[in-house]
């Protein structure tokens, strides 16, 4: 089987002009927006929230319509796992990203210190916090912002 190659200016620019034309993020969810979040889904994340298995608990704790006081139960979960996807949901309240950075696992501080939304206070404590690997993250994030 032989591969077809484009390699006059004419034909790759034929290829250019007749690729399909991509959506912005915006665009894609104008056509197709998700669905209104009923109660029944609420309660199901509280359901969910309570599950013993904790992959389950991180879905909830990774959910864009998790509640608040969802989030501050979850942010208080003996697994790990599902404290980190609370720190890295950018759903999350500003004061659970606050108590989540001074959690005792260096990985879900690492999530608080890359999340988007974390305030600037958070961002200065992190900046000191005792793992190399959540200041380096600090400083990694910090650098990102100073480049766009």
């Amino acid at each position: 089987m032989s591969c077809i190659r484009f390699n006059t200016p004419a034909q790759r620019q034929a290829m250019r002009e007749h690729r399909p034309a991509m959506l912005t993020a915006e665009e894609a969810a104008a056509l197709h927006p998700s669905p209104p979040v009923t109660e029944s889904k609420i309660r199901r994340l509280r359901l969910l929230a309570s599950d013993p298995n904790p992959k389950i608990r991180e879905s909830v704790a990774s959910s864009y319509n998790t509640p608040d006081d969802l989030f501050l139960t979850l942010a208080n979960d003996p697994d790990a796992g599902v404290r980190g996807c609370v720190a890295k949901n950018e759903a999350t309240p500003c004061d659970i990203l606050r108590m989540l950075a001074d959690d005792r696992s260096e990985t879900v501080r690492g999530w608080v210190a890359i999340n988007y939304f974390v305030p600037a206070d958070v961002m200065d404590k992190l900046a000191t916090d005792r793992s190399k690997t959540v200041r380096s993250l600090v400083k990694w994030k910090s650098q990102l912002a100073e480049a766009v």
